[in-house]
């Protein structure tokens, strides 16, 4: 059961305090209700399936963001072998919003590089609530190069509102380092797999998001600006903020429709939060599958997928005015 619930999920929350109440008590006095718990369980699933399967874009915006959701650094945990972080951008400082290193999935060399949130107030000042700096993305590019002297595939894990807004950021010129990781992105010569496990907002996304493939688990979401900052500049209020997630087509269904993710990855019912361990397996399908298939291709063939999937994305209607 998770410790914390989103509105829409209270009802599930309360049948779930009730089912922990009913075993406490039963191991407290040694009565038997497995009747009455596998009744309690069933109305648990039901709610369940029904409320998960009839999810509004906002909602999905609400477990993208999800205080329990795993994060990259526990993916990493659970998906590579001798992962070493690496730190830095020889430029200027150590962005902790970014982490990233080389590590090992089943044996295999590779890069992994992902935004990372924190769970607390100390940690998440530290992480910068998850929002990267110019050396974070200056960090990342880095790392990214070095992965394509040694041949190692890159796989991204993007979980971000967005770059650091601030003027600290803007003085060390945050448009020009996510500008220049785009470019840079485009000539790499090994795969590039970018996975967005949480948010993935705006050029704080992009900057590390050029990839071969394009992943997103099920409930995550991905958009050219927040639900709240996209209410803010159209209706000057962050109320309409559950209209603005309707309006930009941010969930991974949508996403899948318009050719942007090439694939959803399942989660367990309720969210990544409720079962780490399957999402994670599921993820490590999913790299697996892909990787193999982006081994065959040569350097330059997948420099031009790479761009070619970037170039066909959007629809565009031409007309001419008479």
């Amino acid at each position: 059961m998770a410790k914390n619930c989103l509105d829409f999920e209270k009802p599930i929350f309360e049948l779930e305090k009730k089912r922990a109440e009913w075993e406490e008590f039963s191991a407290a006095n040694d009565i038997d209700v497995s009747e009455e718990m596998d009744s309690l369980q069933k109305k648990i699933q039901e709610l369940m399936k029904k409320t998960y399967s009839n999810l509004t874009p906002w909602q999905r915006v609400q477990l993208a963001r999800h205080s329990e959701r795993p994060y990259t650094l526990d993916y990493i945990e659970k998906i590579f072998t001798d992962f070493i972080e690496l730190h830095g951008d020889r430029r200027y400082s150590d962005d902790a919003a970014i982490v990233g290193g080389f590590a090992k999935l089943d044996g295999k060399k590779v890069m992994v590089i992902g935004t990372q949130k924190g769970r607390d107030m100390k940690e998440n000042v530290f992480r910068n609530f998850g929002l990267p700096q110019p050396e974070g993305y200056r960090k990342a590019l880095r790392l990214m190069k070095l992965a394509d002297k040694a041949g190692a595939p890159i796989i991204t894990f993007i979980d971000t509102p967005g770059a650091y807004p601030g003027i600290e950021s803007e003085e060390r010129h945050i448009a020009e380092a996510i500008a220049v990781n785009l470019r840079e992105m485009f000539s790499l010569t090994v795969p590039v797999i970018s996975i967005t496990i949480g948010e993935g907002g705006s050029g704080g996304a992009i900057g590390i998001g050029v990839g071969n493939r394009i992943l997103i688990l099920e409930n995550a979401y991905y958009s050219v600006i927040t639900p709240e900052g996209c209410a803010a500049i159209l209706w000057k209020d962050r109320k309409y903020s559950e209209q603005a997630a309707d309006a930009l087509s941010l969930t991974a269904t949508k996403l899948k429709e318009l050719n942007i993710a090439d694939e959803i990855i399942p989660e367990p019912l309720g969210g990544a939060h409720r079962d780490c361990e399957k999402t994670a397996e599921a993820i490590k399908k999913s790299l697996k599958s892909h990787l193999q298939t982006l081994a065959k291709l040569s350097p330059a063939k997948l420099k031009d997928q790479r761009h070619d999937k970037f170039r066909q994305m959007g629809e565009f209607m031409e007309g001419s005015i008479e």
